[in-house]
């Protein structure tokens, strides 16, 4: 159970690392990767402005995580009051078209830092 957290944590400590190095020169900052969760592997879904669960050991893989709660659709999520205000505010991290992995080591892509 403690190595299960201390992987857990050393995942996150890196995908931190990855997403500050992957958006350099990139003027908006993304939220925090969620912590606590059952997934040790997120993605940025950028249209949505939230991160996306990309974990295949989780049982939460594809779902998307938003103001600590699970969705398991993008319908499920825009539903959401909650998402509905964050997507209406000037906080809003979306609308991108350029996703960003939280996982770049081992994550199967090749040419290099940023495939």
């Amino acid at each position: 159970m403690k190595q299960k957290k201390t992987k857990q944590l050393l995942t996150g400590v890196i995908s931190a690392t990855m997403i500050a190095a992957a958006g350099c020169g990139n003027d908006e900052e993304l939220p925090p990767v969620p912590e606590g969760t059952d997934c040790g592997d997120w993605e940025w879904e950028a249209d949505e402005g939230v991160w996306e669960c990309d974990d295949d050991a989780s049982s939460h893989r594809g779902h998307y995580f938003y103001a600590g709660s699970w969705f398991a659709s993008k319908n499920s999520l825009r539903s959401s009051s909650a998402y509905k205000s964050y997507k209406s505010s000037s906080s809003f991290k979306g609308g991108g078209s350029v996703s960003k992995s939280s996982s770049g080591f081992g994550s199967g892509s090749s040419g290099g830092f940023g495939g």
